[in-house]
């Protein structure tokens, strides 16, 4: 199927209006079906449409969809004999600080008690604390303020930034070298999954650094994230960030582009990080572990698994323009260019993706529709990726 480039745009208000339909974004009294990853890359991309075509209607939805998560994850489950804000803070300070007690998942399931036993099977669909969705809110928010010129919304990423490092980091013995947990209980007062996400610490240690970007010049001492970022740098320290997971080398790039664009306007000059990322990227597109699942037919695949793939090499050209265009920002820019080029050869797979999942019988197989919110959101982001992308 090809897609011609005016018609993207109308493609993702399509998906993303349906998207806002079947979720209950501004239906009043409807049920609202709130998913903290889902919407992040929902929250950018009603951001992007506005951007690209000035409608408020866009903004108004990205910030419906931010209050919303805010009062249905920011708060204990309706089937939770606790009630209100999972910080604990009164009704009025919850309004002001939404996120400081961090946000739910949004499982069906409610979380396992720490006398429960632990079934693997079944945490998957339970509810909790992930790390790697808060940093991916954080990330939304900071795209709220940077389009809206509002700070609040980077102040609260930074509050949520502060207590999830405070409560997902820790140091396993004395002496040792601190760790993250990878899922938390819903009031973060114990962890339910106690092992390290593989990409945890990168996604903090890039995250961090882009909100303290966006709070620069504001006076607000609560805003410094230095003592954060120094100790994400240790855990980060050593790590081999090389996957063949198709949403991990997407998440890959995309950090590529996010460290690049703060190299290009000159708040960071880790030029070796960027190398590191797109070396690891490079490693894992050659394994080829990913290359038969792309033939298989569409009920044997996972489209935002795949998405997350094209999202991240939607970011390839972008990073190769920055060197381009900034190019004494880049220390090593020749070799970061080369290694560039030698990901773009995978480039065409992100319109092979897309063609894919654009199919209306494809998107029609159990595969897609069982999961389908993050499918169509994630779609939508592969179409008009600046809105996820840019910081």
């Amino acid at each position: 199927m090809q897609i011609k480039e005016e018609l993207k745009f109308s493609i993702v208000a399509e998906l993303m209006s349906e998207f806002a339909r079947q979720t209950g974004i501004a239906s009043a009294g409807g049920i609202q079906r709130r998913y903290l990853w889902t919407d992040a890359f929902a929250v950018c991309n009603f951001l992007e449409l506005y951007r690209q075509t000035n409608d408020e209607s866009y903004r108004n939805l990205a910030l419906l969809l931010v209050d919303q998560v805010h009062r249905i994850l920011g708060r204990h489950r309706a089937d939770d004999r606790r009630s209100g804000w999972i910080s604990g803070l009164n009704e009025q300070e919850g309004e002001q600080h939404p996120v400081i007690g961090g946000l739910r998942i949004g499982k069906k399931m409610n979380e396992r008690r720490p006398d429960d036993p632990f079934n693997e099977q079944l945490e998957w669909d339970r509810d909790g604390q992930y790390y790697h969705y808060l940093t991916r809110w954080m990330h939304a928010l900071n795209r709220v303020t940077a389009v809206t010129g509002d700070p609040t919304y980077n102040r609260w990423a930074i509050e949520l930034a502060k207590t999830a490092h405070a409560k997902f980091t820790h140091v396993p013995r004395p002496g040792g070298q601190r760790r993250m947990y990878w899922k938390m209980s819903i009031d973060l007062s114990y962890p339910l999954v106690a092992s390290m996400g593989h990409h945890d610490p990168l996604d903090g240690l890039i995250t961090y650094h882009e909100l303290q970007a966006r709070a620069m010049g504001e006076a607000d001492a609560s805003l410094d994230l230095r003592t954060e970022l120094a100790d994400m740098v240790a855990v980060c320290q050593g790590k081999d960030w090389t996957t063949d997971d198709l949403l991990g080398l997407g998440g890959l790039l995309s950090d590529g582009y996010r460290v690049a664009q703060m190299i290009a306007i000159g708040i960071l000059s880790q030029n070796d990080l960027l190398a590191a990322l797109l070396d690891a990227s490079r490693l894992g597109l050659e394994a080829r572990a990913w290359a038969n699942s792309l033939q298989a037919p569409a009920d044997y695949r996972l489209a935002f698994r795949e998405l997350g793939l094209s999202i991240g090499l939607h970011a390839l050209e972008r990073i190769r323009r920055l060197i381009e265009i900034k190019p004494d920002n880049f220390k090593g820019g020749q070799r970061l260019s080369r290694q560039v080029e030698i990901l773009m050869q995978y480039g065409s797979l992100a319109k092979i993706i897309e063609d894919f999942w654009l199919g209306p019988a494809n998107r029609e197989v159990t595969s897609f529709t069982e999961h389908r919110d993050i499918n169509t959101v994630m779609l939508a982001t592969s179409l008009a990726p600046d809105g996820y992308l840019m910081l």
